[in-house]
């Protein structure tokens, strides 16, 4: 784009899109999204009230679980100002240094999210592996490391990216196509090389989730081969079942993650509308489901809930 005087004119916001080619639909959208943002923080917040208030819930698993949670909520937080700008109040400007703002979150989230999944990975590992050190080896003091390591990769991994970002001129449309600021839907506006970009966010995504799920899936293969060798099938059943919530977990942020990123390099021909929809999935259905998973299959923190809400009836 350029100025009456024939110089390149650099944007200073983006507009992010609702639902692509239909956005006087977006209003639709408006409760729906915001029942699923309600369902999240609930959910969420029932799960860290429910390990808080619960003393016999206070173990590696547990304190694991709370990082989960936290993480999903703050990767929901990240979404949810644009969101509610363009589906509530149909305003779908955002000026550049919020995006990139929000873009740091959202993939520092993102990457936060597959280290706690790792880390529940090796928790579930040595609870079966070596179950009489267990407590021995998962401390508090190891678990508090283990979450600051956690935290720490991820700000390290995603720090650059803004720097990245600012390097270069938007000169061309400034209509992103989520609702809401990712590095490479940004990227594609400029217009400049974006090489150094592609390649550090190519990067970022082999070693952080991709070796985290190299690590999962090794993890899970040990554990199998664990549970196998258990000579009393009830024992062994019994064991693998305590690995039902955290795979559920995994398959929830691991398969739409690879269907946004396959359809996103190979779908170019793709309605938009499918686009959003796996991106929409990636970020928004975790959070959701996760708290749902960990209450129907977690035992100790079903009956807790349930007493819960009995006790409040009852009060009633």
């Amino acid at each position: 784009m350029m100025n009456s005087s024939g110089s390149l004119v650099n944007h200073h916001s983006f507009i992010l899109t609702g639902i692509p080619g239909m956005p006087d639909k977006n209003p639709w959208m408006a409760f729906p999204l915001g029942f699923l943002y309600t369902l999240t923080l609930l959910g969420n917040g029932a799960i860290l009230a429910t390990i808080k208030v619960d003393q016999n819930l206070h173990e590696p698993l547990y304190y694991f679980l709370s990082m989960l949670a936290l993480t999903d909520v703050g990767l929901s937080m990240s979404t949810l100002p644009s969101m509610l700008s363009i589906f509530w109040f149909n305003a779908p400007e955002i000026p550049f240094d919020a995006c990139i703002t929000q873009m740091f979150f959202i993939h520092s989230f993102g990457v936060v999210e597959s280290g706690v999944l790792v880390s529940m990975t090796f928790d579930r590992f040595v609870a079966i592996r070596d179950p009489l050190h267990y407590a021995s080896i998962l401390t508090h003091s190891i678990i508090g490391k283990i979450g600051i390591a956690v935290v720490i990769r991820a700000v390290c991994v995603v720090f650059p990216v803004p720097f990245l970002i600012k390097r270069l001129p938007f000169c061309h449309s400034n209509v992103l196509s989520h609702s809401y600021c990712l590095h490479q839907d940004a990227i594609r506006l400029a217009c400049a090389s974006t090489r150094v970009n592609s390649l550090y966010g190519l990067l970022v995504v082999i070693f952080t989730l991709g070796f985290d799920a190299i690590i999962i899936l090794f993890s899970y293969v040990l554990i199998l081969k664990t549970v196998l060798g258990i000579t009393s099938r009830v024992e062994s059943l019994k064991a693998l079942n305590t690995c039902l919530s955290h795979i559920c977990a995994v398959l929830l942020f691991y398969v739409p993650l690879i269907g946004a990123t396959m359809i996103h390099r190979f779908g170019k021909h793709l309605s938009p509308v499918v686009h959003t929809l796996m991106a929409n999935t990636y970020l928004l259905l975790p959070p959701v489901l996760n708290p749902v998973v960990y209450s129907v299959k977690t035992k100790q923190i079903r009956r807790r809930i349930i007493h819960v809400f009995q006790r409040r009836k009852n009060r009633v």
